[in-house]
């Protein structure tokens, strides 16, 4: 028997919290994540969140970053809104509890705001350098006060549910979702479905994202027919830390921020031949800088120096950067951090309107896994939270004028999930040896720098590892590894079909054959299921 909500939310990070807190004032609402309810991208979000708090900045320097970030590909209309909506969901996080860095220490005082790479002014709010921990203990604290929201955790969306599929109208009305532990699925119905679904790091060999970023709201979007914009635009970070144990550990932009230095292994500062802003310039332009370096070099990474300031600054600002440092034996107040660029944020996904609806009826995308058109080609330091807030909130408050329209319609009949023939795999290998071929396929081929050859070569072999995922999936009984194998195999497959159809460099995407950016190109890729990648005005 199916499950029924009004709200069905996937994904339990910044995006999927802010929906659910608000949604629940009118509304039931169903969470499901795929492993506890705290592990999400947003957990490891160490710099803040940008916005106007300050009376020595402006809503129009924020754009202005924005945009200049984005390399002419942002939504100026999405930009603005995010921006001037911003103050007011940053003291709807101090309301719930959100403990912010201020500057006297009181929980009621001006915040202390920090600077980060392509900011002109200090606007990012913070909890020392663990600001989605702390905002997501709060928001899940808010969320389940208010006894409206459930959660099914460890459990993994398999696909959505469209009434197209049979023989109604095209409309999303829930997804099918399985239990891991007990390996059942769950059809469950609702009257929105909300894509909270976060990135796609795990698509990359080397990523600064936890392992539950395997890019599923995009696929499943995709899937179900929804279209998707911008996939060729991943951001890498410039500065995850180097070390054999240390699994994707981010080191904060705000260390820059503060006046931390780049540097080649013999001292050499190299920024200020790539940019005016030096070490504080966009991440894609560092990134590359950055990639060229080492190459240039031979060297396995460059260093991140910090340690001209204070050694008491540096413990009390970046506490939990110093203390996983000094685990691995590196006491950053003296010696420098060494650094390598890694994938990190997904610029595209599932396009979205002004108040997160997707092309499919029925269907909302938020947070990382939508495109709403504010990061552009590039985005900007500590926006991707503040996304999250504006979209989280701007679509349960248009879900909430909706209501009566969406309560007037009968609960479908769906068929429940069908296992046919399929049997319990003996042969998990081909998973864990797909998944190892795909990722370090996307890290030589269409990562930092990528090339037409190098697409070629990588579509060729996607295309391959496609056939045996779809031959496995439809044998075997699924699994959460198989799922997001699968997901991240159509992530990657779309990456490179974006990124083909774009002749140009621009922001994120930097290819040899094109090295230019071409001002006639300054649109979207836009593509769905059945139709080819193509670009189409912003």
């Amino acid at each position: 028997m199916a499950l029924t909500c009004d709200y069905l939310v996937l994904g339990s990070g910044v995006a999927g919290l802010s929906f659910a807190l608000e949604a629940a004032a009118h509304g039931s609402v169903l969470v499901v994540t795929k492993r506890a309810r705290d592990e999400s991208n947003t957990k490891y979000a160490q710099g803040g969140i940008a916005s106007v708090l300050a009376d020595t900045d402006t809503f129009a320097a924020h754009v202005a970053d924005t945009l200049v970030a984005g390399a002419g590909l942002c939504h100026e209309v999405v930009v603005d809104l995010c921006v001037r909506e911003g103050p007011a969901r940053i003291a709807r996080l101090r309301e719930i509890g959100v403990r912010f860095t201020t500057r006297s220490g009181e929980a009621d005082a001006d915040l202390d705001l920090a600077r980060e790479g392509g900011h002109t002014a200090r606007r990012v709010a913070h909890a020392a350098d663990m600001t989605g921990r702390e905002v997501e203990r709060a928001m899940l604290e808010a969320v389940q006060a208010t006894g409206r929201v459930q959660f099914l955790e460890e459990h993994t969306a398999i696909d959505l549910i469209t009434m197209s599929n049979f023989g109604g109208p095209d409309r999303c009305v829930g997804a099918y979702v399985l239990d891991n532990a007990a390996g059942r699925v769950e059809t469950v119905l609702a009257r929105a479905t909300v894509l909270a679904t976060g990135g796609a790091g795990k698509v990359y060999l080397y990523t600064t994202n936890p392992d539950v970023a395997t890019g599923d709201g995009v696929a499943m979007a995709h899937r179900a027919g929804a279209e998707i914009a911008n996939m060729e635009f991943y951001q890498f970070h410039p500065t995850c830390l180097y070390h054999p144990q240390a699994k994707n550990f981010l080191i904060s932009e705000a260390l820059r921020g503060e006046g931390a230095t780049l540097r080649l292994l013999d001292g050499t500062p190299f920024m200020e031949k790539y940019h005016p802003m030096k070490d504080l310039a966009p991440r894609d332009v560092v990134a590359r800088a950055i990639d060229v370096e080492m190459k240039r070099t031979g060297s396995e990474h460059v260093l991140l120096d910090i340690t001209h300031k204070p050694a008491s600054f540096v413990r009390e600002r970046f506490p939990n950067i110093y203390a996983e440092c000094l685990k691995f034996g590196m006491d950053i107040t003296s010696q420098p951090m060494p650094v390598v660029p890694a994938a990190h944020f997904m610029c595209g996904g599932v396009t979205t309107d002004l108040h997160g609806r997707s092309t499919l009826p029925g269907l909302w995308a938020i947070g990382e896994c939508a495109c709403t058109g504010l990061h552009g080609a590039n985005r900007l330091a500590s926006n991707s939270l503040l996304e999250g807030l504006v979209f989280g909130h701007r679509a349960a408050v248009k879900l909430a004028t909706q209501r009566a329209e969406l309560d007037a319609a009968p609960w479908p009949t769906v068929p429940e999930w069908q296992t046919g023939s399929a049997a319990p795999s003996d042969e998990a290998v081909v998973v864990s040896h797909n998944w190892a071929e795909l990722r370090q396929t996307m890290w030589n081929y269409v990562g930092i720098v990528r090339s037409d050859t190098r697409l070629r070569r990588a579509a060729r072999r996607i295309a391959l590892l496609q056939e045996e995922i779809r031959e496995y999936y439809w044998r075997y009984l699924v699994t959460r590894d198989m799922l997001e194998l699968r997901n991240i195999a159509t992530v990657a497959e779309l990456i490179v079909s974006c990124a083909a159809v774009r002749h140009e460099s621009r922001g994120l995407h930097a290819t040899l054959d094109y090295p230019s950016t071409d001002p006639g190109l300054a649109r979207d890729t836009i593509t769905k299921r059945g139709v080819l990648p193509h670009l189409r005005a912003v």
